[in-house]
């Protein structure tokens, strides 16, 4: 989110879940940082995304829940304190990778191919004008040919 203030563009960073904000700082909010830990321990004990967040009350989406388990700031930084520690954090971050790969939706190790048209269009130069707007594009698409390439 950007907002625009006394002719100056401020960035509004999200502040992530289980901190807040005190005379401009990152603090632990405990009883949401509690929940964070017992998300982690619930995925690591073989919960689903969700399942680990109805557990300790929260209602997120899969994909929340998801970033949650990724956000590398609960390790703690210069302006986060950490929520969890790094082995926690490697167990979740290997048990997510085992179950994609195991559901076979891991997308980084897949071959992308090339797609390419099974049809060729050609357009001639517009010869005619048409005052009225939709026999302007009338005309223009009865110009379109199309060849299927083999």
């Amino acid at each position: 989110m950007w907002f625009a203030v006394k002719r100056k563009v401020v960035m509004v960073i999200p502040i992530p879940y289980g901190y807040k904000i005190e005379k401009g700082k990152a603090i632990i909010d405990e009883p949401r940082a509690d929940q964070i830990r017992k998300i982690f321990k619930g995925y690591i004990s073989g919960l689903s995304y969700t399942a680990a967040a109805e557990a300790v009350g929260l209602t997120l989406s899969h994909t929340s829940i998801k970033k949650i388990l990724q956000n590398k700031r609960y390790l703690g930084d210069k302006h986060y304190p950490a929520i969890i520690d790094q082995d926690t954090f490697d167990v979740a971050e290997a048990a997510r990778i085992t179950r994609q790969t195991r559901l076979n939706k891991s997308t980084r190790d897949k071959s992308i191919e090339e797609c390419k048209p099974a049809t060729k269009f050609i357009m001639p130069k517009v010869g005619k004008k048409y005052l009225d707007p939709f026999k302007q594009a009338e005309y223009i698409y009865s110009l379109i040919e199309s060849e299927v390439e083999q």
